[in-house]
């Protein structure tokens, strides 16, 4: 059975992720640091911390994996048949910027792009999920996390 005190701090453990809308990296930040705090206090801290911190970096690896496939390609698509001329006060004007051509490569892009939001939707349910998980004393493991601290 756990104790209220180690329930409440994992609670606010899993709930501090949420602090990346209002601080940049906040859901990596303020995780790591309950969790270095009060690791030594419970195993129960312990092991949902890990998990806390698993499941962000486990995001942060899918987002930059789906932002290589996507972004290079919605670059490249707009940009691909723009020609760049300069005219006499030496400023640079595009010329025949259009987005008249929706390729194979657009749906990947798009299609990147759609998983990406599809995930930070389920990583804010996930979230609130384990918080009140943990506040039932029971151990949350997030899905689709690397274990990268065991």
């Amino acid at each position: 059975m756990e104790t209220t005190s180690s329930k409440n701090t994992s609670v606010l453990l899993q709930l501090s992720a949420l602090s990346q809308y209002i601080f940049p990296l906040g859901n990596f930040i303020f995780p790591t640091l309950i969790w270095s705090i009060k690791k030594h206090e419970s195993k129960f801290v312990d092991e949902n911390g890990k998990q806390a911190i698993n499941f962000q970096l486990s995001l942060l690896m899918y987002s930059l994996v789906l932002g290589i496939i996507a972004l290079p390609i919605f670059i490249y698509t707009l940009f691909s048949d723009v020609s760049f001329k300069m005219v006499n006060d030496g400023d640079w004007v595009l010329e025949e910027l259009s987005a008249g051509r929706i390729t194979g490569l657009v749906i990947i892009g798009a299609v990147a792009a759609f998983i990406f939001l599809l995930l930070k939707v389920a990583e804010f349910f996930l979230i609130i999920y384990a918080a009140v998980k943990n506040s039932n004393g029971e151990n949350y493991k997030y899905p689709l996390t690397i274990n990268f601290i065991k």
